[in-house]
């Protein structure tokens, strides 16, 4: 089970932190997917079970960052910063019983409940 928190409302160039505890973190590759209206579902950054390997797709690469590595902690994190109008989508956290995530929704084993990020212009 997967809960999700951290999305809100914020100006262009803004930060916000998302928040994904799961239990038994071990035993999953995690990451975040984003649906923006009238658009599909897309990957946004992977973590490896492993903790050790993370993955950040072009779009968002160099302003938003995953962590929570320590597979013995319950909790992954997506620090997004320098924020723009066109990352504001339903943010939502996944999880893969494998070694690493998939960047294609039809192979996310888990997902948490979507949590809204509004940047505004």
């Amino acid at each position: 089970q997967l809960q999700a928190s951290g999305g809100g409302v914020v100006q262009a160039g803004g930060s916000l932190r998302l928040s994904c505890t799961v239990s038994e973190r071990r035993k999953y590759a995690m990451g975040w997917f984003r649906q923006a209206p009238g658009k599909e579902r897309e990957f946004v950054a992977g973590i490896a079970r492993s903790g050790v390997n993370t993955f950040h797709s072009d779009s968002v690469k160099g302003r938003f960052t995953i962590s929570g590595g320590d597979s013995d902690k319950n909790t992954v994190f997506l620090q997004m910063n320098n924020l723009k109008p066109e990352d504001t989508a339903v943010y939502y956290c996944a999880a893969r019983d494998a070694l690493i995530i998939t960047t294609n929704p039809a192979f996310v084993d888990f997902w948490g409940e979507g949590t809204l990020v509004t940047v505004s212009s």
